[in-house]
C-alpha cells in the first residue's frame, strides 16, 4: 500500500524543483553553443553527430544504474540528494572548462563528462518528484519541473545577446575563434548548475523511508550484478504504457537531435549563404538562434503552467499530439523564413511542444509504475530518449550529403515531419495504472 504524502503549496513544489533551473541551463548551453564550438575548432558539418555521442550514450549508461542505485540508497541525505549533489559538482567543473578547450578532442572529452554529471543528477530528481508527490499532484510537478527547463535554457540561449547588450564585443574570440561571450557564458552556468541544486537541498527535504520501505530496501540484493538483473527484470515488466511510448519518444528525440544539430548552420545558410566558422554571418547566427532559441524556452516556461488546465481537461496524449503537431509545422516552416522576426513565430510551437516532452510523457508514466521501482523505471525511460539519439547520430551521417544534399535547412524539415509522426503515434497510446488496467483519468488529471 503506497503511503500518503502530504500535499504540498505551489511554493513548495517551486523550491522543490528550482535545481531543474541549473540543470537545464546547463543543456541549453550544450543545445546552443556544442556545434558552434566543435566548427570553431575544425569540426567537418557532416560528422557533428558523431561529436554529440556523449549525451545519449551516457544516458543510457548511467541512469538505469543510477535509478535503481537510488532506489536502494538509505543515506543520511536520503535516497536521491547524493546524487544530485554529486551530478552537479562535476557539471559544474565541466561547464567551467569547456570554452577554454584547445582541441577538438578536448571539447568532446569535457562533453562525455558533463552529460554523465547531468545524467547523474537527471533520474534522481526525476524521481524525487515522484516520491514527494502523491498521484493528483504528477501534473503539476512534472509541469513545473517542466517549467524550469524552460527558464534554464532560456536564460542559457540569451546569456551571450545579454552580454552584448551590456558592453561585450560579439566579434571577440580567443585564439580557437571561441567567442568571448560563449566563454563568459558557460562561467556563468557553472555557478547556476551548483547553486540551484544547493538551494533545492536547502529548502526541500525527503520524505523519511518508513520502516516497512527500510526493511524492503534493507533486504534487496546488492552488488552491480544484482542492479543490472533489477534493470532487466524492469524491462520485462515493463508497463504497457511505457511499451508504447516508445515509439512516440523515437520519432521526437530523432528530431529533436536533428534540430539542436543543425539550427546554427540552417539559419547561416539560409540567412547568410555560408556555414564557414570564421565568417561574420555564421557568429551572427549562432546570436539569432540564441535569441530564438531563448523565446522558444520562454514559451516552454510559461506553456508549462498555462498546460496544466489543458492537461487536466484534455489528458497528457492529446495535448502532447497537439504541441508536437504545432512543433512540426513550424520546423518544415523555418528553412523557407529569411527575416528574423519572423522567425519568432514557428518558435511558439517548439516552445510548446519543447514543455509538453518535459511533463506530458513523464504525467503518462508516472501512475503506470510501481512506486517501489521509480528510480529504476525512470532510468529505463530516459533510455527511449538516448536510444533515438544513438540512432540519429549513427544515421544521419550516413545520409546527410545524399539524400539531404548536404544541406542543414533539409534536416530541419526532417526534424518538422518526424515531430509529426511522433504527434499522431502518441494518439495510440494507452494509459494504465501500475500495468494492470487502464486509467479512468489521466495520470494527474483531475478527478
Amino acid at each position: 500500500m503506497a503511503t500518503l504524502k502530504p500535499r504540498l503549496s505551489f511554493w513548495q513544489i517551486l523550491n522543490m524543483n528550482f535545481g531543474f533551473f541549473g540543470i537545464q541551463y546547463s543543456f541549453g548551453l550544450q543545445q546552443s553553443n556544442m556545434s558552434p564550438i566543435y566548427k570553431y575548432l575544425g569540426a567537418d558539418e557532416a560528422s557533428l553527430p558523431y561529436l554529440w555521442l556523449a549525451g545519449p550514450m551516457t544516458g543510457l549508461i548511467i541512469q538505469p544504474i543510477i535509478g535503481a542505485m537510488s532506489d536502494k540508497t538509505t543515506s543520511k541525505l536520503g535516497r536521491r540528494t547524493p546524487y544530485f549533489l554529486v551530478g552537479a559538482v562535476f557539471c559544474s567543473v565541466s561547464l567551467l572548462f569547456m570554452p577554454f578547450s584547445s582541441t577538438l578532442w578536448m571539447a568532446a572529452s569535457l562533453l562525455w563528462i558533463l552529460d554523465a554529471a547531468n545524467n547523474v543528477t537527471m533520474e534522481p530528481y526525476r524521481a524525487f518528484v515522484s516520491d514527494k508527490l502523491n498521484e493528483n499532484q504528477h501534473s503539476i510537478g512534472f509541469l513545473t519541473q517542466s517549467a524550469f527547463t524552460g527558464l534554464g535554457q532560456t536564460l542559457s540561449y540569451l546569456t551571450p545577446t545579454l552580454l552584448v547588450l551590456v558592453g561585450m564585443n560579439k566579434d571577440a574570440v580567443n585564439a580557437k575563434n571561441i567567442p568571448y561571450i560563449t566563454v563568459t557564458a558557460f562561467i556563468i552556468g557553472a555557478f547556476f548548475s551548483l547553486s540551484s541544486i544547493l538551494w533545492t537541498v536547502k529548502t526541500t527535504k525527503e520524505n523519511p523511508l518508513t520502516e516497512e520501505e527500510k526493511d524492503r530496501i534493507s533486504k534487496m540484493p546488492t552488488g552491480w550484478m544484482n542492479t543490472f538483473r533489477e534493470i532487466v527484470d524492469a524491462v520485462k515488466d515493463m508497463p504497457l504504457t511505457m511499451k508504447q511510448l516508445a515509439l512516440v519518444k523515437l520519432f521526437q528525440w530523432y528530431a529533436m537531435f536533428c534540430y539542436w544539430q543543425y539550427i546554427v548552420l540552417s539559419i547561416s545558410t539560409t540567412f547568410f549563404q555560408t556555414t564557414e566558422q570564421s565568417a561574420a554571418g555564421f557568429r551572427e547566427a549562432g546570436l539569432i538562434n540564441g535569441q530564438v532559441g531563448g523565446f522558444y524556452n520562454f514559451i516552454a516556461f510559461i506553456g508549462a503552467f498555462a498546460l496544466v488546465p489543458f492537461t487536466k481537461r484534455f489528458g497528457p496524449k492529446v495535448m502532447h499530439s497537439f504541441c508536437l503537431t504545432l512543433a512540426g509545422i513550424g520546423m518544415i516552416c523555418i528553412p523557407l523564413i529569411n527575416t528574423e522576426t519572423l522567425l519568432f513565430i514557428p518558435m511558439i510551437g517548439i516552445g510548446l511542444a519543447w514543455a509538453s516532452m518535459m511533463g506530458n510523457p513523464y504525467i503518462m508514466l508516472a501512475g503506470s509504475i510501481p512506486p517501489e521501482r521509480t528510480g529504476v523505471y525512470m532510468g529505463i525511460f530516459n533510455m527511449f530518449i538516448v536510444i533515438p539519439m544513438m540512432i540519429q547520430i549513427f544515421t544521419l551521417p550516413l545520409y546527410y550529403r545524399s539524400w539531404l544534399h548536404g544541406n542543414p535547412e533539409n534536416v530541419i524539415r526532417l526534424a518538422g515531419a518526424l515531430l509529426i509522426c511522433a504527434a499522431v503515434a502518441v494518439l495510440f497510446v494507452k494509459i494504465t495504472k501500475n500495468n494492470q488496467q487502464p486509467a479512468a483519468f489521466p495520470a494527474g488529471g483531475g478527478h
